[in-house]
């Protein structure tokens, strides 16, 4: 295995496609130029499509939480009471954001491995007023996609705004922005996209900019105001990454060339297959049924076996990358990411790895039961 890639099974970063790497590898080129102009138009297309949108969706050089933090900033002000749906560590992470510039924070803290209960939501935001519901659509580190359209529904209904995290999810799973009622979307580029990262999407739903224009959060460099204003232009406001930008170009390509439903269609099957081979060892999916990720599915570590050890032989063992528990989960469960660049074989070497694995911890499993189950899940859904 000296030498060799390792294959990337974990929430991001994802495998990069060859597309994306050649783009990677281009020439630069100025970034107030044609080039760049074409480019912006051409990334933001792309990018309304996947986010089911017409509205503006905005670019910039940072990570998901930029995007997130940008979101929150540029339309929020001190003192604004927000209701945040904290069922894991990117629930909380917003929650975070909000806090340390000055929101009211009111947290509905989820059970782990549980979505939100859009009753218990509107229950809250009946004592309001709130000014925005702050919600994670797909939450990595539990393995748990929310019911977003109903969160959204609660939230219009109490006359709040939503602002959503989709980093782990945009490109893999629908994204409905127009059709839900999203407000703001944030999203990355390392995940779904197939790109390293350090881009960052933030779509705006076009009534908030006059809704909110006298928001007073501090912002300077995410101020998505000024992004607004530059991409009319053709630019972002200040240097952004070309290379990114046009290896994006090449990833959209791919994601159009595949059709977007052809990708989400993908994405499930390759969830199907991951849980049902996980169920085959005899080990339990940590996510409810009924909200289980397609980007990302978390397992229970079996008894005995810490799973930081579990994901560090995988790793050493097999060249492969798995994650493990975050925070009060670290050592309880182990996690694989099948988004972005992940077909059927990448799958397979996975299970082979984490089988052969958790039998030299101590817990007997049949890798070929794993991996018939997985094929015959994918090839049903």
């Amino acid at each position: 295995m000296a030498g060799a890639d390792p294959l990337l099974m974990i929430p991001g970063p994802t495998n990069l496609p060859a597309e994306v790497r050649e783009a990677l590898a281009g020439p630069g080129f100025y970034h107030r130029g044609e080039q760049m102009a074409e480019l912006i138009k051409r990334c933001t297309a792309g990018l309304q499509r996947l986010m089911g949108t017409a509205d503006d969706v905005l670019i910039l050089t940072s990570s998901g939480t930029g995007a997130v933090e940008a979101g929150i900033t540029s339309f929020l002000s001190p003192g604004d009471r927000v209701l945040v749906v904290e069922g894991g560590k990117f629930g909380e992470r917003m929650a975070e954001i909000a806090r340390a510039f000055g929101a009211d924070v009111t947290p509905l803290a989820v059970e782990p491995g549980h979505a939100v209960r859009p009753d218990d939501l509107a229950t809250i935001l009946r004592g309001g007023p709130f000014r925005a519901v702050l919600c994670a659509h797909n939450e990595t580190s539990t393995g748990v996609t929310h019911p977003i359209a109903e969160v959204a529904a609660a939230a219009r209904e109490a006359g709040a705004l939503t602002i959503v995290d989709c980093v782990s999810c945009l490109g893999g799973v629908p994204v409905c922005a127009d059709e839900w009622g999203l407000d703001v979307v944030a999203a990355g580029s390392q995940k779904c996209l197939m790109l390293p990262p350090g881009l960052a999407f933030v779509g705006v739903r076009e009534d908030v900019w006059e809704r909110t224009a006298g928001a007073g959060m501090p912002s300077y460099y995410f101020d998505l105001r000024k992004a607004r204003e530059s991409l009319r232009k053709g630019q972002t406001p200040y240097t952004p990454s070309t290379t990114l930008i046009a290896a994006l170009g090449a990833a959209l390509d791919l994601i159009e060339a595949e059709g977007i439903e052809g990708v989400f269609a993908r994405h499930h099957a390759m969830a199907e297959a991951a849980r049902a081979a996980m169920l085959a060892a005899g080990l339990e999916l940590f996510a409810q049924e009924a909200c289980r990720s397609d980007t990302v599915t978390a397992v229970r570590s079996p008894e005995g076996i810490d799973s930081v050890e579990l994901v560090r032989v995988v790793r050493e063992r097999h060249n492969v990358l798995i994650s493990g528990g975050q925070a009060e989960l670290r050592g309880r469960i182990f996690r694989i990411g099948h988004m972005g660049l992940v077909r059927f074989e990448h799958i397979e070497r996975t299970l082979q790895a984490v089988a052969d694995t958790l039998a030299n911890l101590g817990y007997e499993c049949d890798a070929n039961a794993m991996i018939l189950a997985a094929r015959q899940a994918a090839n049903a859904s």
